[in-house]
């Protein structure tokens, strides 16, 4: 069974962050697809799918390997 995080991340602005972003958050155990909604120089939208469920604070630490910031949804 696959389970979806979707998380808001602050900072990316092209193509190469979200590659960054992408390649951190595949590298954590059971995840399958990484799918980006950038909004460059705002919050993007990031839907992790995995195996199993995710650790919050993984999912903080890979997003910021990558250079960039998890936030909270305010929406």
């Amino acid at each position: 069974m696959s389970h979806t995080t979707t998380i808001n991340v602050s900072g990316m602005t092209c193509g190469h962050c979200v590659s960054s972003v992408t390649e951190e958050l595949t590298g954590l155990k059971g995840v399958e697809n990484v799918a980006v909604e950038l909004n460059a120089g705002g919050i993007s939208e990031v839907a992790i799918t995995s195996t199993l469920t995710l650790d919050p604070a993984e999912i903080s630490e890979a997003v910021a390997e990558a250079g960039y910031l998890v936030v909270a949804n305010n929406a």
